[in-house]
């Protein structure tokens, strides 16, 4: 298989596309992120990376808080918006008709149509470039009881997330697997042939 050599690039594709909500109640905004994941277990920490001229960049710097809100299929469009104008101009809440609700462990506003709102404080700000790192510690998480079966499972993929690739926003595809599958012990051939015949001699019985 042949193999072009590209320069050097952040080509790490997809990536979540989240909405984080900064500032305060009176203050609010929402800059659209796609650099951010999970970085640490215990404690639970994460990152967000954004540009300093960005106008949500002084008010996480400030305040050393920050919302991420997980985006799904019906708030996409509000995703996209909210990352290509800007807090100085529009109060995008208000543009597209989002929910703010004060967080529980932080001043800054939740988004309530979001399914998942993981509340965060900031450790330390990383200069990298054209984006500064906020390395932060998740000190609370939200999740919409719609999304729970009867048994109190939470199923965030009935609330169709969405990821972002190449400048592209997709939803998630089907299951293709689960965590320890490859590894799990499977009936041999052998095995499943007796446990057929076992579930045929029982039909035949029961006839």
């Amino acid at each position: 298989m042949e193999k072009q050599i590209w320069k050097p690039g952040t080509v790490l594709y997809p990536v979540p596309a989240v909405m984080v909500s900064c500032g305060n109640m009176e203050q609010k905004n929402i800059i659209t992120v796609a650099w951010t994941g999970t970085i640490n277990t215990n404690p639970p920490m994460t990152y967000v990376s954004i540009r300093p001229e960005r106008h949500s960049y002084e008010l996480i710097k400030e305040s050393g808080e920050f919302v991420i809100n997980l985006v799904t299929k019906d708030l996409t469009y509000a995703c996209d918006f909210c990352g290509v104008r800007s807090g100085r101009d529009v109060d995008k809440f208000t543009e597209m008709h989002l929910t703010a609700k004060k967080g529980e462990k932080v001043d800054c506003p939740i988004i309530l149509e979001s399914p998942v709102n993981i509340e965060c404080k900031v450790k330390e700000i990383v200069p990298l470039g054209s984006h500064h790192m906020f390395l932060a510690e998740v000190v609370s998480v939200s999740v919409s009881e719609k999304y729970f079966d009867k048994t109190g499972k939470f199923h965030l993929n009935r609330s169709k997330p969405i990821c972002y690739s190449h400048g592209g926003y997709f939803t998630l595809g089907e299951q293709v697997g689960s965590f320890g599958y490859s590894v799990r012990k499977k009936d041999t051939p052998k095995t499943g042939t007796k446990q057929r015949k076992r579930r045929s001699g029982k039909k035949q019985r029961q006839k």
